[in-house]
């Protein structure tokens, strides 16, 4: 494996490891190593997120995985972070704990054709280096084919593998949702999605907040986010709580120069009116 620079978590490069699907990274949300899993190598996504950090991102979906391949760079990789070296030279002291493998990478996970043979293929690795309820398995998706049958056969096997979905709502209104996410999906069908995710497998909405264009969120948006909250616990919707975070990479899209981080004091003063409405939050910068 070409592992030779020290890991950060400002680093997210999906080829550090000269694999075709697996990368490691330092997560700072996880507080230690995540073992990345992309399923869109050719950079494809149905949504085109402005703060996506993917260079030469396209519209599209996962191309054919090689399960295979996969496999075996899944092994390797475990390999050398539980009995090599890895975490003694590449990873700060005190982030040297193996924390998850994450379904990440550089589109929307769900669209890959396998999705549940994929999972299937990682809980039998996980089981082998007895890394079942020991580690997560977590899923990072935008939820927008939570209602198709095979990604749903795919959480109920990540359920089984002390899974956790991180379910994409960054905005609560069709016009938030188009010019973050870039998508046409109305909100609505964005919540049934998230009640069908949160129903098969534990689910924490990841939000992310940041000025565009020099201004916070409007106060109209951020009322729509905690009605939608309000509207999650009234519903009795299982969902475990809020990732909120904001830029801690530069976007790759052609929006960056128009998206600036806000002040912690802005983020923990929304996630204090997201508990009031009714969730656990968790902050990140």
């Amino acid at each position: 494996m070409a592992l030779t620079a020290p890991l950060t978590p400002e680093d997210h490069n999906r080829d550090t490891a000269g694999m075709t699907y697996v990368y490691p990274v330092v997560s700072r949300r996880a507080g230690g190593v995540s073992v990345g899993i992309n399923l869109n190598p050719n950079n494809a996504c149905n949504w085109a997120c402005v703060y996506c950090q993917v260079p030469d991102l396209v519209r599209g979906t996962a191309p054919e995985i090689d399960l295979t391949r996969l496999e075996d760079e899944l092994r390797a990789m475990l390999t050398d972070i539980l009995r090599g070296d890895f975490m003694q030279t590449r990873v700060p002291a005190e982030a040297r704990r193996l924390n998850d493998i994450a379904l990440s990478g550089n589109g929307e996970p769900t669209s890959a054709r396998v999705f549940p043979q994929v999972i299937e293929l990682i809980g039998r690795v996980m089981a082998d280096f007895e890394l079942v309820d020991k580690i997560k398995l977590v899923l990072i998706t935008n939820g927008s084919l939570a209602d198709r049958p095979r990604v749903q056969e795919g959480l109920r096997k990540m359920a089984a593998l002390n899974g956790e979905v991180w379910f994409k709502f960054d905005r609560a209104t069709a016009g938030g949702m188009r010019a973050i996410n870039q998508t046409r999906i109305p909100p609505e069908k964005q919540f049934e999605r998230l009640a069908i995710a949160a129903a098969l497998c534990p689910t924490w909405l990841q939000t992310c907040v940041f000025a565009l264009d020099g201004a916070p969120p409007s106060e109209a948006e951020q009322q729509a986010y905690l009605s939608t909250v309000s509207h999650i616990r009234a519903q009795k919707i299982p969902v475990q709580g809020v990732w909120l975070y904001g830029l801690a990479r530069p976007s790759m899209q052609a929006q960056a120069s128009r998206l600036s981080a806000l002040p912690v004091e802005w983020l923990n003063a929304f996630a204090e009116k997201i508990r009031k409405a009714g969730l656990p939050v968790k902050v990140t910068l």
